[in-house]
């Protein structure tokens, strides 16, 4: 059996399209979504991201405004940053790239941004509805692997989703995106006995444990979707991700390839988020309007 790509790049672009018409109604209204992004220090694999982030925005006609901070900077003026930001009418999105230096506490600043411009999906407020159910922004990568399922016509309801990893950024949102798709979900780690009894149960596996080619063939059961949320270097320096792609790609009925899988569709959830920021603020200020 040969597995079914899923092609993140492809499905990325089509949905961007979508967003790319969303910009141009806003821009007929008089409003340009802007996201603001917070690099802290010379982190090479942040600037990457960050300039990639910055990249996607202009392509689709989005404003984007970089705030480049010093690695010594203090937690207080950082934290003042993000207050500025989020006074501003032309930023609708604010996003603090991690990791920060060890001095500031992630928590104090993620908490710091605004609710509604908070397009990462990271504050207490935010993971709070997401848990309930309640309209909120979703984060960029979760959000970004179910829209991977549902355009490649993979149901998700009565499956049973196996989750490798229990990051706040990844594995517990993940779980609970399929948990209200209908999923049954099973939570695993690095630190689960004998993973491999677990992970052949699932009929949908998710890989997001941070090392690399960690997923073989004997942790999945013949015809699961693999989706592999991993970004690492393998022992020749060579982009990968959590699952020996080669080693599992003729076990799955469908998998996400590194680079291309999971990836593109990260920044195009935060695309997404940012202009449904920019769309709600729209609504709130003619609803002001009409009072």
């Amino acid at each position: 059996m040969s597995s079914a790509i899923i092609n993140g790049k492809e499905i990325g672009q089509e949905i961007r399209k979508s967003v790319e018409k969303r910009v141009e109604k806003l821009k007929e209204q008089g409003i340009i979504p802007g996201l603001a992004v917070v690099l802290v220090g010379e982190n090479p694999a942040s600037k990457t991201y960050v300039a990639n982030k910055q990249k996607s925005c202009e392509a689709i006609g989005m404003f984007s405004e970089l705030i480049k901070l010093p690695e010594d900077v203090t937690q207080e003026a950082l934290l003042d940053q993000i207050r500025g930001l989020n006074e501003r009418e032309d930023i609708h999105g604010i996003l603090v790239q991690l990791p920060l230096p060890k001095h500031i506490d992630e928590e104090a600043v993620i908490a710091t941004i605004s609710p509604e411009k908070d397009v990462d999906g990271f504050s207490p407020v935010s993971v709070g509805k997401m848990m309930l159910g309640q309209d909120t922004y979703l984060p960029c990568t979760p959000f970004g692997v179910m829209k991977l399922l549902e355009h490649s016509g993979i149901e998700v309801a009565g499956k049973h989703a196996v989750i490798v990893g229990r990051s706040h950024i990844v594995g517990k949102p993940m779980g609970q995106l399929l948990l209200q798709k209908d999923a049954t979900v099973t939570y695993t780690h690095s630190k689960t006995p004998d993973l491999p009894s677990f992970t052949k149960q699932a009929d949908i596996l998710i890989a997001a444990v941070g090392r690399a080619n960690f997923i073989t063939k004997e942790h999945i059961k013949p015809g699961a979707v693999v989706i592999d949320v991993g970004i690492n270097r393998d022992e020749n320096n060579k982009l990968c991700g959590d699952v020996d792609f080669a080693d599992v790609a003729d076990a799955a009925s469908h998998i996400t390839p590194v680079p291309g899988g999971v990836g593109p569709m990260t920044i195009t959830m935060l695309l997404e988020n940012t202009v449904q920021a920019a769309e709600k603020k729209l609504e709130q200020d003619k609803a002001e309007k009409n009072m």
